[in-house]
């Protein structure tokens, strides 16, 4: 219920518009903010956006060897996994509370 009856219909959409264009500024902070992973204690580490973006893998010469690359993709994957666990925390930290405001449902296309 409202307090005082009916809702201002002029009110919510100004909420709404309100919620929106802070929604559209977190998903660009998202974009902007770098986070990293590692596996392998440093040998592979990826960098990806807050938005799940995979945009940089560096690997330590001492990660490679030509006799065994399945354990060199190993560390890639795991690498990988290790930064889109951050980048899902990220989201969750600064998407969760606008969700919270459209009544907790989530926001489609988001990890949490």
């Amino acid at each position: 219920m409202f307090p005082g009856g009916q809702p201002n219909m002029q009110q919510l959409l100004k909420q709404a518009q309100k919620m929106q264009e802070e929604l559209g500024r977190a998903q660009k902070e998202l974009a902007e903010t770098e986070v990293r992973g590692s596996a392998g204690g440093g040998l592979v580490e990826v960098t990806v956006t807050g938005a799940g973006e995979l945009t940089s893998v560096k690997i330590s010469p001492a990660a490679v060897d030509p006799e065994d690359t399945e354990t060199l993709a190993d560390l890639v994957l795991a690498a990988v996994r290790d930064a889109n666990a951050a980048a899902q925390k990220l989201q969750a930290e600064r998407m969760g509370p606008l969700a919270q405001g459209l009544g907790g449902g989530g926001i489609p296309g988001l990890p949490f």
